[in-house]
């Protein structure tokens, strides 16, 4: 295989660095040969080289769909990306279950939902149900968890609210619906419930959906976010992790204010 210049990445086609990629879209235009032109004219607009319209077919009347073959000539510096996403070694159930009962020693307690309008229940499904997803059980199949699914519409003070009636170590938010950002509003307000109640500090903050990054997450003030190609066993390593770290942290603080206390008795 010929060396591959990081510094200088183009799409790859026949042969490297030829910059051939593939186009699909839909025009709400008639199919025929100006349905064609049109779409050839907003490949060149893109930039693209050399456009083709290798299929197009009728959506239904006054729709076309088209597939187009060109060449890019432009190239991206691979190396200067920056990223900030979860770069976990994610363990396996086993492994999971091995770690919580040595780090955590109970189970622990996960609250989940689609909170606002959002419907789409599926993806809070393969992280929480026992079903799970792709062959990977969902976190109530695992000891170590005890998983509630509230469902989807739910809004955040009722989210919260179960949170705190369980003591949750963890809330898990699904978003789908992102129009008009709708995704990012559902978001921001749970945080400001969670903190308005008092309860930031002691509790993991999880969101996950197509439009959700990591660093999206953190921006709004939750610990982690996972987007698409996520597994249960992803998040279910994150947060045995993340609870096991405060765990240990809040008790070394404890044993840091004994010390302290000791201290100032004896002094």
């Amino acid at each position: 295989m010929p060396e591959v210049d990081l510094t200088k990445v183009k799409p790859y086609g026949d042969h490297l660095g030829d910059g051939i990629l593939q186009l699909s879209f839909t025009l709400p235009v008639p199919d025929g040969q100006a349905a064609r032109k049109t779409a050839l004219e907003l490949a060149g607009r893109l930039g693209l080289d050399r456009p083709e319209v290798v299929h197009h077919q009728r959506l239904l009347d006054g729709y076309t769909h088209f597939v187009v073959y060109a060449h890019c000539h432009h190239a991206v510096d691979y190396t200067a990306q920056q990223v900030d996403e979860l770069d976990l070694e994610h363990m396996s159930e086993d492994e999971i279950e091995a770690y919580a009962a040595e780090h955590v020693g109970r189970p622990i307690v996960v609250v989940g939902a689609c909170t606002g309008s959002d419907t789409h229940s599926v993806g809070i499904d393969a992280m929480l149900d026992l079903k799970g997803f792709h062959g990977n059980r969902g976190l109530e199949g695992y000891r170590a968890f005890e998983a509630h699914n509230l469902g989807s519409q739910v809004p955040n003070s009722v989210l919260v609210a179960k949170a705190i009636e369980l003591d949750a170590d963890a809330i898990l938010v699904s978003q789908t619906v992102t129009q008009q950002d709708l995704h990012i509003h559902n978001l921001t307000e749970l945080v400001e419930i969670v903190e308005a109640e008092g309860r930031r500090r002691q509790t993991i903050l999880a969101c996950g959906g197509s439009r959700v990054s990591n660093e999206l997450a953190k921006e709004l003030g939750f610990d982690a976010g996972f987007s698409r190609g996520t597994y249960p066993h992803h998040l279910a390593t994150f947060l045995v992790r993340e609870l096991a770290a405060r765990l240990e942290r809040n008790g070394a603080e404890r044993n840091g204010a004994e010390r302290d206390a000791t201290s100032a008795r004896a002094a």
